[in-house]
């Protein structure tokens, strides 16, 4: 069997595996080809692959000779058009959002896995791509955050006196929000954080930051481990005391996000209008809406000498680690999809190969999309 591994367009960095996971590849008796110059953003030349035992061929060619495609975003229009029917597909597909894409792998013939599919349980989390990308962005939205700072984020004693830390409000404490928290600490930060989830609380206070509570959430044990929607009741009283301490944070780091849904917004205007002069919203939810009523995807917004960034892409800013994470994550996926010929041996009785399996056999396989 061949594996392809293909060249990300547009502002992506990353590559979907490194030469050090084609390596190990390699050793499972699949032959690999890469895109000349895929890895060239995260720092792995086309040299590195091919000591590694991989073929560097063009582009048209990978999809051409691949039985088994690799990608990090889902493939573009023309690269659809290039697949045959029978091939498999592994990559993140946004199928909330990207029905026409499943139209056309269904089309297509083409067994597809979503790999934000993902079903979030004890054996899964070596293969939880959304997981080891959100500690990439919960790390580099605290460290974009205070550099965009006007003040020092631990506290300062000199012959010139003495500064306080900064505050940290962190909205979400999911993986990128805990990873948040840890990096605002160990810069010296004091820290808050904010959950829907009861769970989170110990979570929280295990990293050293305060956990605000809003009494009368609603958990759901089939939600994955992910927030839910609330009723109306909660969300003003939710409102409310994320208001008061937003107004004493110069930093709030949002995160929260509902599979499939809007981002619920959690900071209003006019809590935006009661922060510090220098504040700044990081909103890693800017791609689902975001958390702000004022953030605007892949921009940065000051409004009433706050900073908004709305970025959801932090991963990128990190090509040559986030990348071997997304590899490590799709090899261990893969793992479960090759024998030890190295052939594709797809057994749908395993939770995480049905889990994850978006198309197959001319139909969707997912029951959230049939």
């Amino acid at each position: 069997m061949t594996i392809g591994i293909l060249k990300e367009s547009g502002y992506e960095t990353r590559v979907a595996l490194l030469p050090e996971i084609v390596k190990i590849l390699v050793t499972m008796r699949t032959v690999v080809c890469v895109e000349h110059g895929a890895g060239e953003k995260a720092y792995a030349a086309d040299a590195d692959y091919t000591a590694a035992g991989a073929r560097m061929v063009s582009r048209d060619e990978v999809i051409r000779l691949a039985d088994l495609l690799v990608k990090i975003h889902p493939p573009e229009k023309n690269d659809l058009d290039l697949m045959a029917g029978g091939k498999v597909l592994v990559a993140t597909l946004d199928p909330y959002n990207n029905t026409g894409l499943i139209k056309e792998l269904i089309a297509r013939n083409i067994t597809s896995f979503s790999m934000e599919l993902m079903p979030r349980t004890t054996r899964g989390q070596a293969m939880d791509i959304l997981s080891s990308q959100a500690t990439v962005a919960g790390y580099k939205a605290v460290l974009d955050a205070a550099f965009q700072l006007p003040h020092f984020m631990m506290m300062f004693m000199s012959a010139a006196g003495t500064i306080k830390p900064a505050r940290v409000l962190v909205l979400g404490a999911g993986v990128a929000g805990l990873q948040a928290i840890s990096t605002a600490r160990k810069l010296g930060a004091i820290v808050e954080a904010f959950d829907v989830r009861k769970a989170a609380k110990q979570e929280v206070e295990s990293l050293g930051a305060k956990f605000v509570e809003v009494e009368g959430s609603r958990d759901d044990i089939n939600a994955g481990g992910y927030a839910v929607e609330q009723d109306e009741e909660y969300m003003l009283r939710q409102a409310r005391i994320i208001h008061e301490h937003a107004a004493k944070a110069n930093i709030i780091i949002c995160t929260a996000q509902i599979p499939g849904k809007h981002a619920p917004v959690l900071i209003a205007r006019k809590t935006v209008e009661s922060m510090l002069p220098g504040s700044v919203i990081v909103d890693l939810a800017a791609s689902a809406g975001g958390n702000c009523e004022l953030t605007k995807d892949q921009e940065v917004v000051v409004h009433n000498s706050v900073r908004i960034i709305g970025r959801s892409d932090y991963p990128s800013d990190m090509s040559h680690d986030a990348s071997k994470m997304f590899g490590k994550n799709i090899l261990n996926f893969l793992q479960l999809i090759i024998d030890s010929e190295g052939n594709i041996n797809l057994n749908f009785e395993d939770e995480l190969v049905n889990g994850t399996c978006l198309t197959h056999n001319r139909k969707v396989m997912h029951e959230r999309f049939n």
